[in-house]
C-alpha cells in the first residue's frame, strides 16, 4: 500500500506515520495484493484533532474522517471506519462472484419443438370492492386496472359479473 500524508497546521511526525502504517498492516489482508493508495490528511484547529483518510482501492474510493481531542485516537477511529467499509465492499465482491454460475456446456438446439400453449393464470384472491356499474362503465374501468379482469355488480339486474 502506498501512503501519502498531508498535515494542516501540524507537522506529520514519524510517530504518526508509524501509528498509521501499523494499523494498516493489521488490515492489509483485506486489500490483498492489489495496489491501494491511502491519502492521510491530519489537521489541528482550536484543540480539535481531525483526521481524514481517502483510500483508492480497485475501482472504489473509501473515505472516512473523525474529530477527537487526541490525534492518535482520531487516526485509530478513522482507520476503523475504513476497515468496516473495506470489509463490506470485499464481502459484496465475493458474494457477487459466488452467485455467478459458470456455463460449462452449451445445449444443442432441438428441432421440431412446438411452443406450449399458454396455461391459464391463477390470480391470488384478494378482497375486491364490488361496485354497481353498467357494462360500459366496467369496460372503461377495466382499462385502468392492473389486473386483466374486473368484478362488478351489474346495475341493470343486480347480479355479480366478471369481465
Amino acid at each position: 500500500m502506498k501512503y501519502e500524508y498531508t498535515g494542516r497546521h501540524i507537522e506529520v511526525t514519524p510517530a504518526l506515520r508509524s501509528h498509521v502504517e501499523a494499523h494498516f498492516e493489521k488490515i492489509s489482508q483485506l486489500f490483498g495484493n492489489d495496489s491501494a493508495k491511502a491519502h492521510i490528511i491530519i489537521e489541528v484547529e482550536k484543540g480539535r484533532h481531525r483526521s481524514e483518510i481517502v483510500v483508492q482501492w480497485r475501482k472504489e474510493v473509501l473515505t472516512a474522517n473523525s474529530t477527537v481531542s487526541d490525534m492518535y485516537q482520531s487516526l485509530t477511529q478513522t482507520i476503523d471506519k475504513i476497515e468496516k467499509q473495506a470489509r463490506r465492499l470485499k464481502t459484496k465482491i465475493t458474494d457477487k462472484r459466488q452467485r455467478a454460475k459458470k456455463i460449462t456446456t452449451i445445449a444443442e438446439p432441438v428441432e421440431d419443438v412446438a411452443p406450449e400453449p399458454d396455461a391459464p393464470r391463477i390470480i391470488p384472491t384478494k378482497r375486491y370492492a364490488v361496485k354497481p356499474l353498467t357494462e360500459e362503465e366496467a369496460i372503461l374501468n377495466l382499462n385502468e386496472q392492473e389486473n386483466q379482469f374486473l368484478v362488478f355488480r351489474n346495475a341493470e339486474n343486480e347480479q355479480v359479473s366478471i369481465i
